[in-house]
């Protein structure tokens, strides 16, 4: 059996005003990530981390935020997309272990109904999906409550 890893990270702004989609799913909050997307930083850091264990590229070379096609896309269709890529190239997801960085809103209450939504887009079993939060200590864009950021690792193998 061949197996790789793969790592991912993405970031964006937060703007009050927006909504807060992440890891799926549409979270209570006062500010909301600014993409060309829905800006699931989650989905994004996943995205990355599967398709850089594949050796496919990045987020960007399929879905380019300069392709108005992906405007205000829910991110939940380029997770599907990335494991039919994958699963085309003989890939099986084994699992994924996420952390996010942020002040607020908190995560901890929110993380069962994600890994609810996103182990079907990889078929992969819930238990399968780690998703961790941390804050940043009040430091940097991140503990000034000015973006949001995520990292995925993700293990993938072939037979």
């Amino acid at each position: 059996m061949k197996i790789r890893v793969g790592l991912g990270f993405d970031v964006h702004p937060l703007k009050e005003g927006r909504e807060f989609w992440l890891g799926g799913i549409k979270i209570p909050s006062i500010k909301g990530p600014i993409g060309h997307s829905d800006a699931d930083v989650l989905i994004h850091a996943i995205c990355d981390a599967l398709l850089g264990a594949a050796n496919l590229g990045d987020i960007g070379t399929h879905f380019s935020d300069k392709d108005q096609k992906w405007s205000g896309m829910d991110s939940k269709f380029f997770l599907k997309e990335v494991t039919r890529m994958l699963a085309d190239k003989g890939w099986k997801i084994e699992n994924v272990d996420c952390t996010l960085t942020l002040e607020e809103p908190k995560i901890k209450p929110h993380v069962p109904q994600m890994r609810k939504v996103l182990a079907p887009l990889m078929n992969i079993e819930e238990e399968d999906v780690s998703i961790k939060a941390t804050t940043n200590e009040k430091l940097g864009y991140v503990g000034r409550e000015e973006g949001v950021n995520a990292y995925a690792v993700a293990l993938i193998s072939k037979v």
